[in-house]
């Protein structure tokens, strides 16, 4: 097994807090709705939202998979945190057992960077590749756009 770690940081114009608000606490009801071609819905399979739920996500229509599981290592609502695992995927194949996610909400004048980090856990010989871990990124970035996309349209959302 070896583990593969890659870090970027990205910016977004809303504040940090209510970023979270939306882009965290509430992911699994305002994804669906903003990109609904990306995520068609996420269920609670074990826990309250905090340490330790298990998450279904189901992928929309276009996408080649079907589901992941999450597993929510850590959640830090005042420092604004929040830790993720994906513990299982049909991408997985035979060659991943996990990827984790650390993500941080830092306010940066009235807007925010957000600061990724990704682990991936993998089998046997397999190596993950930057490219590999850039279409990831790409895909929360676009998610990240549709949310921003919507709280710019509803000022008064996640206040």
């Amino acid at each position: 097994m070896g583990v593969f770690t890659f870090s970027y940081e990205s910016t977004s114009s809303i504040p940090p807090a209510r970023l979270f608000k939306a882009l965290v606490l509430d992911a699994d009801n305002l994804i669906p709705k903003v990109a609904p071609q990306a995520i068609e819905s996420t269920q609670i399979v074990e826990g309250d939202g905090g340490a330790g739920t298990i998450k279904k996500v189901t992928f929309g229509q276009g996408s080649p998979y079907k589901n992941v599981t999450h597993k929510v290592e850590a959640l830090d609502k005042e420092n604004l945190i929040l830790s993720y695992s994906v513990i299982e995927s049909d991408a997985f194949k035979d060659k991943l057992e996990k990827i984790t996610y650390e993500i941080k909400l830092v306010a940066s004048g009235a807007g925010t960077v957000i600061k990724s980090v990704s682990h991936y856990y993998t089998k046997g010989d397999f190596e993950i590749k930057e490219e590999d871990a850039n279409a990831n990124k790409e895909k929360a970035g676009g998610l990240l756009k549709a949310v921003e996309a919507y709280l710019l349209a509803n000022p008064d959302a996640y206040n």
